[in-house]
């Protein structure tokens, strides 16, 4: 009488150090980076994504030129991975609240204005009602951000929109109207035009708000050629106060109650634009990522920004 063969069973243990490295290299491009992100040799980050493929059965890197790129295989095992580490990273500070009576911990991503602007009321709120609550605050651009939590190495980003993935919720929470600012007794009109302002001495940032503010003199047909550019707006407008120059800037970081400011800053000249420019900042969160309760007041405080008058 013959007997059934049954298949081996497909492997249901993944060791988190190998896919972790098998991660770093796809992410990076190839084995030295990402033996470098570790702290170990290349021969050792190697060993851990071959020991990975054999326990798996496949082939899950391959060379095209001088980079490490996903099999089929290695793309499909990626969009599990992320879901993985996280989980297992939720568990374990699941664990440690419960060891330590903490509330968790809470990585957040935002741009250097919203930084400085939107982001020091907030905390200080959540630690007063949370004072076990750890939170770090990392700041970059829009991109780098989105990519960052996509990537499950920050939770919840604050960016500028656009901002995109197949993993994320981008929930919309504060429109942000650009100004004006010029030395103090500048003499100008109640709204600004590009043509108006084209005529000036102007300072303008750097990144993703230069682009904005580029495109908003492109948008009227203006050419504009900047006297000077600066990546900190806390910078330009202590060069706009000194006389240098005007510059178009977030309405966020010209509001009246911003903190503390020089004499000479506040005496800053300030008009709306005509066409209105603006930009619109969204919260940024994967949609499978557990929420602890830490994470899920931040998540709650930041969405309530569309609530700030």
């Amino acid at each position: 009488m013959s007997t059934l063969r049954r298949s081996p069973a497909p492997p249901t243990d993944l060791n988190l150090d190998q896919l972790r490295s098998f991660r770093d290299v796809i992410a990076l491009g190839s084995f030295s980076a990402a033996a470098e992100r570790a702290e170990l040799s290349q021969p050792a980050i190697s060993l851990k994504v071959r020991a990975l493929e054999r326990h798996l059965g496949v082939t899950l890197i391959e060379r095209v030129g001088r980079r490490a790129m996903p099999t089929a295989a290695g793309a499909e095992l990626l969009t599990h991975a992320a879901r993985i580490e996280a989980e297992v990273e939720a568990a374990c500070a699941a664990m440690a609240r419960h060891a330590t009576g903490t509330l968790g911990r809470v990585r957040l991503g935002t741009g250097a204005t919203a930084c400085i602007f939107v982001l020091p009321p907030l905390l200080r709120e959540l630690r007063r009602r949370l004072p076990g609550l750890d939170i770090s605050v990392t700041t970059g651009d829009a991109l780098d951000v989105t990519k960052a939590v996509e990537d499950s190495s920050i939770d919840i980003g604050l960016v500028t929109l656009p901002a995109s993935g197949r993993a994320l919720e981008v929930t919309p929470v504060l429109d942000d109207p650009f100004l004006v600012i010029a030395p103090p007794k500048t003499q100008l009109p109640a709204r600004v035009t590009p043509a108006m302002l084209a005529a000036l001495p102007v300072l303008l940032p750097g990144g993703n708000t230069r682009r904005l503010v580029e495109g908003w003199f492109a948008a009227s047909g203006v050419s504009l050629r900047p006297v000077m550019q600066l990546a900190s707006v806390e910078a330009i407008k202590e060069l706009v106060a000194a006389g240098l120059g005007c510059a178009v800037l977030p309405g966020m970081a010209l509001r009246r109650d911003g903190g503390a400011r020089s004499a000479a800053t506040r005496s800053l000249v300030i008009r709306p634009l005509s066409p209105r420019l603006q930009r619109t900042l969204a919260v940024v969160v994967r949609r499978d990522r557990p929420l602890h309760r830490g994470l899920r007041e931040t998540l709650q405080a930041l969405k309530g920004l569309a609530k700030t008058p």
